[in-house]
């Protein structure tokens, strides 16, 4: 399996585990604990086994492991204060607690982790086209300022693996939506790219990294605080799992996040 290190991410192989890091959340190893998973094992049908496997790798207690009941692709977010909380049908979670962890679920999805070093807050977002659209990664920031005293400009943003603007193709219907939605940044030039006619339907490429990085940037966080993996689902198919490649055979890559 291909190394998808970059100058964001390292990609760490311990035996048969293997998984991604952020370079800058490294940084903070002392304090918080992440991963994004490979192809090398799917933890979306797991029976425990490998999330343990998993969990001994990066030194977590899989007792304190909360996973979403079920991701609904919305924007609700999710304040969870100890392990025993069953969240379900929400796409984001918050906490200031230590040792909890956070599990969610990715196939070309956007992860999306937040961390504030000086409040001592995570949170672990899944933003799928239509969360992204209901900007969930703003009413996460939102309830880190409102809940725990949260700073914009303190605030490190981690955003991951997703499906790259290269394959994101989409239909009049959904281009219309985000044409709509964020008009108001006026860089739908950049965000959206006319592709071509296929069957009679005009396709369209759509930036979903863009307008994460220029929501969050718009809300107060910094240029430098925002870090992109730069790694596209798709075109990594062979390491990464990808629901617009497998359909529904597609397996799961799982974000995890932690506070030390």
């Amino acid at each position: 399996m291909k190394d998808l290190s970059n100058e964001n991410i390292v990609h760490i192989k311990d035996g048969d585990i293997e998984y991604l890091q952020f370079r800058k959340l490294l940084e903070y190893k002392d304090k918080v604990k992440h991963c994004y998973t490979t192809r090398s094992d799917n933890y979306e049908v797991d029976d425990g086994t490998n999330y343990k496997r998993l969990y001994k790798s990066l030194n977590l207690d899989y007792n304190k492991l909360v996973k979403i009941k079920e991701q609904i692709h919305s924007n609700y977010v999710q304040i969870i204060n100890n392990e025993e909380e069953k969240p379900d049908k929400v796409d984001g979670l918050l906490t200031n607690k230590k040792e909890i962890s956070f599990s969610l679920r990715f196939a070309d999805c956007t992860p999306i982790y937040l961390y504030d070093p000086v409040k001592n807050v995570i949170g672990n977002i899944h933003s799928g086209w239509k969360g992204t659209v209901g900007k969930i990664a703003v009413v996460a920031v939102k309830k880190m300022i409102e809940e725990y005293g949260s700073k914009p400009k303190d605030i490190i943003c981690c955003i991951g693996p997703a499906i790259g603007k290269c394959h994101f193709e989409v239909d009049e219907d959904v281009k219309n939506i985000f044409e709509k939605t964020f008009s108001y940044m006026n860089i739908n030039n950049k965000i959206i790219e006319k592709g071509k006619i296929k069957e009679g339907k005009q396709k369209y490429f759509i930036d979903t990294n863009l307008i994460n990085r220029t929501m969050l940037e718009e809300i107060g966080l910094l240029k430098e605080n925002i870090i992109e993996s730069n790694i596209c689902t798709v075109c990594n198919k062979d390491v990464l799992h990808s629901y617009r490649v497998d359909r529904e055979n597609a397996g799961r890559n799982t974000a995890i996040i932690s506070l030390s």
